[in-house]
């Protein structure tokens, strides 16, 4: 009977010392887990950050972006230029 009950007293023991306490064995794992998964985030927005920098910077200071910018956005055309525009017969009201 002593045997019977130190042997529980161990198993007791050992299951506490994996699972008991404030954070078992198994939420550690998943905050590793989730820890990945929040760096992958973060290193995916920060790749993000840079190259909205860089394009602000090329907006900010390079002539040819702001020529590409303001020809595809905003249809602007240089002297001696004519610029088309194709619409959509559907869109035409009548």
């Amino acid at each position: 009977m002593k045997v019977l009950l130190l042997r529980v007293a161990v198993a007791f023991a050992v299951y506490f010392a994996f699972q008991g306490g404030e954070y078992s064995t198994v939420d550690l794992f998943r905050q590793r887990q989730r820890e990945g998964m929040l760096t992958q985030a973060v290193d995916s927005l920060q790749r993000d950050v840079d190259s909205l920098r860089t394009l602000k910077r090329l907006v900010e200071s390079d002539p040819a972006t702001q020529e590409r910018i303001a020809r595809e956005d905003f249809g602007m055309v240089r002297e001696k230029e004519l610029l088309f525009r194709f619409i959509d017969p559907d869109s035409i009201r009548r």
